[in-house]
């Protein structure tokens, strides 16, 4: 199984690329982890919002395959707990998902198309992050689901 975190923009915040690489390397190995940062969209200021999700689906497409798993940081997305997450991850690696991609939009969400092609979609929380932040946090729930399939103590219930 392959996980790729695909996001527009790169991590500048040198603690926060810490944090992630803190995880990161805490990972399965046999999760094939990666980050792919697509570069920002070119001349943004002077495209429409529209325009700019347009040119960034454009880009995301690029690393999808037709039988790749989508998932969609999106606000609009279904909450999980840290456990339903967890048995998430058990359902992927039990499956024939042979790639799973989870992707983080650009300031201004996502295109049509990229919703047409996810899987699903999946919030963090109500509130608001910066990409950067949510980041980490994906990591982070991703080690955390990790830990818990392993009977681990890092989570407390």
């Amino acid at each position: 199984m392959r996980i790729s975190l695909l996001c527009i923009g790169k991590t500048d915040d040198k603690e926060i690329t810490s944090l992630i690489n803190y995880y990161r390397t805490r990972l399965p190995k046999h999760w094939n982890f990666e980050i792919i940062e697509i570069p920002d969209i070119k001349n943004a200021k002077s495209l429409t919002p529209d325009l700019i999700k347009k040119d960034e689906s454009k880009l995301f497409m690029n690393f999808i395959d037709k039988n790749d798993w989508v998932t969609l940081l999106d606000e609009k997305g279904k909450q999980f707990t840290s456990r339903e997450f967890s048995q998430k991850m058990d359902t992927w690696m039990n499956t024939s998902v042979k790639k799973i991609h989870i992707l983080i939009g650009g300031a201004y969400g996502f295109s049509d198309e990229i919703y047409s092609r996810a899987n699903e979609k999946m919030s963090l929380s109500k509130m608001t992050f910066t990409h950067q932040m949510i980041r980490l946090f994906i990591v982070e729930q991703l080690y955390r689901a990790d830990q818990i399939l392993q009977g681990k103590p890092y989570h407390n219930d």
